[in-house]
């Protein structure tokens, strides 16, 4: 699943919790792992650090998320990877299980 954020959002963004809770159902019953990929579109002109840091603090809203509706955290692995190198939208967060 995709979580869109608002550029320089750092925050959870409301309006995606409901899509968010159902991912958490069909994942509550199992021990299958989840990977939390973050992206932000480089704003700053640091030369991207300033996207990573951006893209880790959407990566740990999503994880604490997902910690406080049940989904243990040694389940959850977070990659904040900042801008995408692949022409992708940058502002967002992908939750999958790894290898997807």
């Amino acid at each position: 699943m995709t979580i869109p954020f608002q550029p320089d959002q750092g925050e959870l963004p409301a309006g995606d919790l409901a899509a968010l809770d159902g991912l958490i159902r069909q994942f509550a019953g199992n021990e299958e792992r989840l990977q939390v990929r973050a992206y932000a579109a480089n704003t700053v002109g640091d030369g991207g650090s300033g996207a990573r840091r951006l893209s880790l603090t959407r990566a740990l809203a999503v994880r604490q998320y997902l910690i406080d509706k049940g989904i243990r955290s040694t389940r959850i692995d977070v990659r904040a990877l900042g801008v995408p190198t692949d022409g992708s939208a940058p502002d967002r967060v992908e939750v999958v299980p790894p290898g997807r």
